[in-house]
């Protein structure tokens, strides 16, 4: 076993290959892909129709647009010199990726809850979209300068300080380390704060799939079924219906065995095609309704296509070959608290799924509506959960030597998002152009 002493030189070595300040360096390589294309490349094995609802939803604010372009993110980061210290790599850590969610126990806690893209790779590519996304939010919300880049500082300093404090713990303490609901409420300063808070983890404990069956579905023949509301939720046809049933069964064999028992307690009732997000819209994704004891006992299940991760090809391979396994091997790695029905399939045509809860207590934060006080508390937060999760799978002794004591590192990253910021500013006119122009068709609005 490599000794204490030795991990530590091991990141200190790394400041030789890329020295901290140097993460704040942001210029665009000449050759660097133009970012409307890389996202057409990207839609190429994407439902089609779907297409002008992801463009026309990244068009809407610079924020949506970051959201959506990861894989224009991936590769900017992939041309520029990285550490060499590996962690599994949430992938597209932006600030509305955290959020809480409900334990196996019930209880509400806050982490990383988005894993499409995650893979193995450089510690700070999550830590630099982390604070890029707080200064895209901050200037979007029309906040002073000086203010957005003290919240994108936050961000890296609760990350640096984190992984310090991790780094003196035992292994597992550290794998079992979370932050529950009252953490998340203790950030919140002022009174007002704390209130909005409180609304929010209120909010999130009423989303059960109990609560999207009165939202998602209505009686039809004393049977309930999924509304139908095209282009965003729509009845999933025979074809579909009959795949969906046929690797259910694929699916219960990725879950833990006692998992498998409570399954079985639920019947298919029905399934439709949903669409979700800003990044992921055009790739397949369904919700299943079960029931269980009868109709008053719902469980919906949401089954997502699993792709290449945006950051595959910019990195050595990871070892999973099956893109729904990455995503649900990923995500087990980075949350301290998991999905019990998290699991992975293959579908038609060979394409990768992976099944997780619809609705499990999930909530976060009202980017828009926050003040910059806020902002800074929030990304503070961010910052520390993003340590805890990559401190489950990388050397968080050796992440907290090359980090130090010292905040070069951390005024390195928020300079760097500044700069980024500008990037993304001018990418997100570039794809407004294209809509306008015709090169990209949007539908807005949706």
């Amino acid at each position: 076993m490599t000794s204490l002493a030795d991990r530590g030189r091991l990141g200190k070595a790394a400041r030789k290959r890329v020295p901290r300040s140097a993460h704040a360096r942001w210029v665009p390589s000449v050759d660097r892909p133009d970012p409307v294309g890389v996202l057409q490349r990207q839609g190429r094995d994407r439902l089609t129709e779907l297409l002008p609802v992801r463009y026309g939803r990244m068009a809407a604010s610079p924020f949506a647009f970051l959201r959506g372009a990861a894989a224009v993110m991936a590769a900017d980061l992939a041309s520029q010199p990285n550490s060499g210290l590996t962690v599994q790599l949430c992938g597209d850590a932006h600030l509305l990726n955290f959020g809480v969610y409900a334990s196996p126990e019930r209880s509400l806690v806050f982490g990383l809850n988005d894993f499409d893209e995650t893979f193995p790779g450089p510690f700070e590519w999550d830590v630099k979209r982390l604070a890029a996304s707080v200064m895209v939010a901050g200037r979007e919300n029309g906040f002073p300068e000086d203010r957005v880049r003290a919240a994108a500082l936050a961000a890296v300093a609760a990350y640096r300080t984190s992984m310090h404090r991790l780094a003196r713990l035992g292994e597992l303490a550290v794998w079992y380390e979370h932050a529950d609901a009252e953490s998340v409420l203790s950030i919140a300063r002022s009174a007002r704060r704390r209130r909005r808070v409180a609304s929010t983890l209120t909010r999130a404990r009423r989303r059960t799939s109990l609560q999207a069956l009165g939202k998602l579905t209505e009686t039809v023949d004393g049977q309930p079924r999924i509304i139908h509301d095209p282009p965003l939720l729509e009845p999933a046809g025979a074809p579909d219906t009959a795949s969906l049933r046929k690797i259910f069964s694929d699916y219960r064999s990725t879950l833990a065995e006692e998992r498998r028992v409570l399954l079985d307690r639920y019947r298919f009732v029905d399934a439709a095609r949903k669409v979700v997000g800003v990044g992921s819209v055009g790739t397949r994704c369904f919700i299943v309704l079960l029931a269980g004891r009868d109709h008053a006992d719902p469980l919906f299940l949401q089954i997502k296509q699993a792709t290449r991760s945006v950051l595959e090809e910019h990195l050595p391979g990871g070892p999973y070959i099956h893109p729904g396994q990455r995503v649900v091997a990923g995500q087990r790695l980075l949350q301290a608290s998991g999905d019990i029905f998290l699991g992975w399939t293959t579908g038609p045509q060979g394409r990768a799924f992976y099944w997780r809860q619809l609705r499990d207590m999930k909530g976060s934060a009202d980017i828009a509506g926050i003040t910059v006080s806020g902002l800074r508390e929030y990304a503070g937060l961010c910052g520390a959960t993003l340590a805890r999760a990559h401190a489950r799978s990388g050397d968080r002794v050796a992440i907290a030597a090359y980090l130090g004591a010292a905040d070069v590192f951390d005024h390195a990253v928020a300079d760097f998002a500044r700069n980024y910021a500008e990037q993304s500013a001018a990418d997100h006119t570039a794809l407004g152009a294209a809509i306008t122009a015709g090169v990209v068709p949007a539908a807005p609005g949706v």
